[in-house]
């Protein structure tokens, strides 16, 4: 039996479940993911054989190819939140739109070579639950 997750975007506008299991897991530090993530890295589930059936608000994804080249980006129009997307035959998932456990840790950092200059040593900064007050 195939595993099944479910996943959202922030608004609820777009919802969506996927079957079948990820094949890796990579955090990406990459000028682009950058960028487009607003943080230090992006963080997305890989799969060349799980498939997407969209719950509710399909209509409201939009995709974002950057020209001449493979970086791609899926979100909902209303709020803003990535998506899940298909690039050449592999199902691309923000591990952050998921609802459900992964049950996996990421597979690797990649593009550490172009990561942020403040990106360094981060386990070590103070953990605060919640909101800092």
């Amino acid at each position: 039996m195939d595993k099944l997750t479910t996943g959202q975007c922030l608004c609820g506008a777009v919802s969506f479940r996927i079957s079948g299991e990820f094949e890796s897991f990579f955090l990406c530090h990459c000028g682009r993911c950058r960028k487009d993530s607003g943080s230090a890295h992006s963080a997305n589930l890989f799969s060349s054989t799980a498939k997407i059936t969209w719950v509710s608000g399909e209509e409201t994804a939009r995709q974002f190819r950057l020209p001449d080249s493979r970086h791609a980006k899926c979100f909902c129009t209303e709020c803003g939140s990535a998506l899940p997307f298909s690039q050449d035959g592999v199902l691309v998932v923000p591990a952050g739109s998921l609802d459900t456990p992964i049950g996996m840790r990421p597979t690797a950092h990649i593009c550490v070579s172009s990561r942020a200059d403040w990106d360094n040593d981060l386990a070590s900064l103070d953990r605060i639950d919640g909101l800092p007050g």
